[in-house]
């Protein structure tokens, strides 16, 4: 995983690491809690927007995902990434 992950609403720059898979689990580890089911990306529950940067899946999601969109659970950042969390 590379780059930093900006979440707006909480307030926190977090550097992303190599001992996380996802995002998901980037964000838990420092304590913003982002509501979620399956963890895969097929319920598409932890949905959030994209404000800037990019990221790649993981595994592909099965959830729809709308442009400007992105879940979580089953992806990591490219670039710095700001999320509306």
């Amino acid at each position: 995983m590379s780059g930093c992950i900006h979440a707006v609403h909480s307030k926190k720059r977090i550097e992303a690491t190599s001992d996380v898979s996802t995002i998901l689990e980037r964000l838990e580890s420092v304590g913003i809690v982002v509501e979620y089911q399956c963890r895969e990306g097929y319920c598409g529950s932890c949905r959030v927007s994209l404000l800037a940067g990019t990221v790649e899946y993981v595994t592909k999601p099965l959830a729809f995902v709308n442009p400007g969109e992105v879940l979580p659970c089953c992806c990591r950042p490219r670039t710095d990434v700001e999320l509306d969390i």
